[in-house]
């Protein structure tokens, strides 16, 4: 959309005509480094056999098992961050009864079962 040899339009008469900010314009992502890429390959391939593990759990797994010395707020970042995995576990408080809802009655309590089906 916004062309650096136009004739009657500066650059930045363009990027406040589309609202975009300049510096938006020259803006070259970065990309993960070797070494994070080689970690969040280890970290995917344990999570696949293991996915009930935190980023806690896998930093501890990282350090003791394979070696690493990472921070723990590294792990997290690559973990939750970059990677987007989430732990697959049940809730907090999941088998709490929630106060505002309806209790049905036991409707086969005094039923006496004479056959199958």
């Amino acid at each position: 959309m916004i062309r650096k040899g136009h004739s009657k339009m500066s650059i930045a008469r363009q990027c406040r005509t589309l609202s975009v900010h300049r510096s938006g314009l020259y803006y070259r992502p970065r990309g993960e480094s070797e070494f994070n890429l080689r970690l969040m390959l280890e970290m995917d391939e344990h999570y696949l056999h293991h996915p009930i593990k935190e980023a806690k759990r896998m930093h501890i797994w990282l350090t003791r098992d394979r070696g690493y010395k990472e921070s723990r707020d590294c792990v997290e970042q690559l973990y939750y961050k970059v990677m987007g995995l989430r732990a697959v576990l049940r809730g907090k408080h999941a088998s709490r009864r929630f106060k505002d809802h309806r209790m049905y009655p036991y409707l086969l309590r005094n039923l006496t079962v004479e056959m199958t089906n």
